[in-house]
């Protein structure tokens, strides 16, 4: 009689199993494009949520209008990249060369970006509200700093604390 129960108790789960498919939610995982050569590509306007771009080159690349929150672009080279209006709110700009790169109107919110190289740089209007940067580029960026960021309405002096 146990063994009855217990097979009845098996097959229950068993046709519960079949009849209810997990619960799977439309998830994919995220983009990646390490070590990728990706020098003058066009990403503009593309979702590219928590995409990886860890030791690419994406030298002269397009990313206006891009939304990269969460995306992992450390140790990049990215100069002469056009990132204007790009949201890269937590993302890890870490040890990026970001020479002669287009920030404005980009929001670098809670973004890491020590190390990264900020020469000719233009950040008119980007928003770096709580942004992880050292004492040398927080000095570096506020002889450059201005406008107010056109999605958040922070001045780029005041996100940056100058």
């Amino acid at each position: 009689m146990f063994w009855r129960r217990g097979l009845a108790l098996l097959l229950a789960i068993l046709v519960w199993c079949v009849a209810h498919p997990a619960l799977a939610v439309d998830w994919t995982h995220p983009l990646s494009f390490s070590n990728a050569e990706l020098s003058r590509r066009d990403f503009s306007g593309q979702s590219l949520q928590a995409a990886e771009f860890s030791n690419a080159n994406m030298e002269l690349a397009n990313f206006t209008n891009a939304d990269l929150r969460g995306a992992v672009l450390s140790a990049s080279v990215m100069t002469q990249a056009n990132l204007h209006a790009a949201d890269l709110t937590n993302a890890m700009v870490d040890q990026v060369n970001l020479t002669k790169a287009d920030l404005s109107d980009a929001v670098l919110k809670e973004a890491l970006l020590l190390r990264a190289i900020f020469n000719d740089v233009n950040i008119d209007g980007a928003d770096f509200t709580d942004a992880i940067l050292d004492k040398a580029q927080i000095k570096e960026l506020c002889a450059k700093a201005g406008g107010v960021n056109s999605k958040t309405g922070v001045q780029t002096r005041d996100s940056l604390g100058c």
